[in-house]
């Protein structure tokens, strides 16, 4: 399954207060973000930096790679990194069935896959279901968490995924 992500992000609602993430950033009001599952949490990407989602298939792995580093997959000739967002998350490592997905998101000039354990939804959120994250002794661990949503009877954790890897998408060893 395909998804471009070619939705054109709304603009603030005028009046709307301003929300602000741990780094001070304000929190766009009327976003689209898609939402996932990884166990039983719920968590959601803006819309904009996904490029599509596919099913999972096997990937090539790499030798001396972070544990969550899968290994790479040949997307249309080019060579995309995937990542077991559960570890990057602090759960354990990832038992892909054909039931997981791979969104695959644009992080500055990168592309990379996300392993996740269901795609949910696409949700239209405004400001006023956007809270920023608590402050917690773990701030450091948890600086790609944009804002919390609230939609029905969940809470969606927003992931930013310009900051998901602190330095930038990890290097992956040179071909030989």
């Amino acid at each position: 399954m395909s998804t471009p992500a070619t939705v054109p992000a709304t603009a603030a609602a005028p009046g709307m207060p301003a929300v602000t993430d741990q780094t001070g950033s304000a929190l766009r009001g009327n976003q689209e973000v898609l939402t996932f599952t990884i166990g039983e949490q719920n968590y959601g990407l803006d819309l904009l930096s996904v490029r599509e989602i596919r099913a999972w298939t096997e990937v090539t792995p790499l030798p001396n790679t972070p544990p969550f580093v899968r290994g790479v997959i040949n997307l249309r000739g080019a060579v995309v990194p995937i990542f077991d967002l559960r570890v990057r998350l602090g759960g354990g490592i990832t038992n892909p069935t054909s039931a997981n997905v791979v969104i695959v998101v644009e992080i500055g000039s990168e592309s990379c896959g996300l392993l996740v354990d269901t795609v949910s939804d696409i949700l239209a959120l405004d400001a006023s279901a956007l809270q920023p994250v608590p402050a917690t002794a773990a701030d450091e661990e948890h600086g790609f968490l944009s804002a919390l949503a609230t939609h029905e009877d969940r809470m969606v954790a927003l992931i930013d995924v310009n900051r998901l890897f602190s330095k930038g998408v990890p290097a992956l060893p040179a071909a030989a």
